[in-house]
């Protein structure tokens, strides 16, 4: 039986789950999380920035907009097939900067590292988030480090916050979807969840598949360059594009409907998921952005995304629409429809 989304509202309590103690699944990005961040989180901290439900906090300064984010990474290898957890905690929080309309400045980053990790290994994890860091043209300029006994950590757990300053012609936010917004995203799924995963159960296949983890702001600039009609740019991390489609549409009160047979999946990352076991649409992504553009401008942002190299895949997916609000529909390659919910449960633990 499909769940209703819970809805926060400041005037009434949020109904508590059935647990009693935290699951791996309410780090999943899904309605475990939701209900979590809602019930603990919203309860506690609500105010007007944090329950726009962004990507990161949009705020103004002395006249300026600046748009901050933070995120943890606990990600189990840390050392995995196109990346590790250094670049990744770099990218993360450079996209999700990107994602609010910022152009990124600087990033804090917090290490906890266990007792008995190799400083060899945490020279190399160094080394690969300062070359992140030079790629996205940010500078990490404070940061922390604390150190568990043996057993306690699981070698290194990183924390990432990122600064941006919005220019005042941007305003990106989920309440901004429209309906009749067409929907475009840069490039194939699912590549970073089935890396990891296909990484830890040693599975192999004719190629190795690769995690998708890079900075997108870069491209976002040249989305921008081409249209001043963006309305909502979300990276769908954890709980896939699935999930962050919902979120925006719970958050606009709009419906979406996209389709089965645009969405592009490799051929190696879509046999994988048939092997595991998984549906694409609900595995992390570290290099994805959804763009939600206004339909006579949606071509020429997709020919500007083409033009980048983290954007030559792209394609446009979807569409925002009236019917079915806070719902997700796919149109299936058979011509059907079916609702796709967000993910209730825990698809792949630490997966980022």
């Amino acid at each position: 039986m499909n769940e209703e989304p819970v809805t926060y509202n400041l005037s009434c309590p949020v109904p508590h789950s059935r647990y009693d103690s935290i699951m791996m699944a309410h780090g999943g990005g899904g309605k475990l999380s939701q209900q979590l961040i809602q019930q603990v989180f919203y309860n506690a901290f609500a105010n007007d920035e944090l329950l726009v439900s962004h990507d990161g906090a949009m705020l103004s300064i002395n006249g300026g907009r600046l748009a901050f984010s933070t995120d943890s990474y606990v990600i189990q290898p840390i050392f995995f097939p196109g990346g590790n957890i250094g670049d990744l905690a770099i990218n993360g929080t450079v996209n999700d900067l990107a994602c609010c309309g910022a152009i990124p400045q600087y990033l804090s980053v917090g290490f906890i590292l266990e007792e008995g990790f190799p400083i060899s290994e945490l020279e190399r994890i160094a080394q690969s988030m300062k070359k992140a860091a030079n790629d996205a043209g940010i500078k990490i300029v404070t940061g922390d480090t604390k150190v568990v006994e043996r057993g306690k950590g699981d070698h290194v757990f990183i924390n990432t916050s990122g600064i941006g300053l919005i220019p005042d012609d941007r305003n990106i936010s989920p309440l901004n979807c429209q309906v009749g917004d067409v929907i475009i995203i840069n490039g194939t799924i699912a590549d970073h969840g089935i890396a990891i995963m296909s990484s830890r159960a040693g599975l192999e296949f004719e190629t190795t598949i690769q995690s998708d983890t890079c900075a997108l702001n870069g491209l976002v600039e040249e989305i921008f360059k081409a249209s001043k009609n963006i309305h909502v740019l979300r990276d769908p991390t954890r709980g896939g594009v699935a999930s962050a489609l919902n979120e925006i549409a719970q958050s606009s009160k709009t419906g979406i409907i996209i389709e089965e047979e645009k969405i592009p999946v490799k051929e190696d990352v879509k046999a994988a998921c048939e092997l595991l076991g998984f549906d694409p649409l609900y595995v992390a992504n570290e290099g994805k952005i959804l763009v939600f553009v206004a339909t006579d401008d949606a071509e020429k942002v997709l020919e500007a995304m083409k033009q980048h190299s983290a954007g030559k895949n792209a394609a446009i997916i979807g569409k925002v629409t009236s019917d079915y609000q806070n719902k997700v529909r796919m149109k299936t390659i058979l011509g059907s429809q079916r609702f796709v919910e967000m993910m209730s449960g825990e698809q792949l633990p630490r997966i980022c």
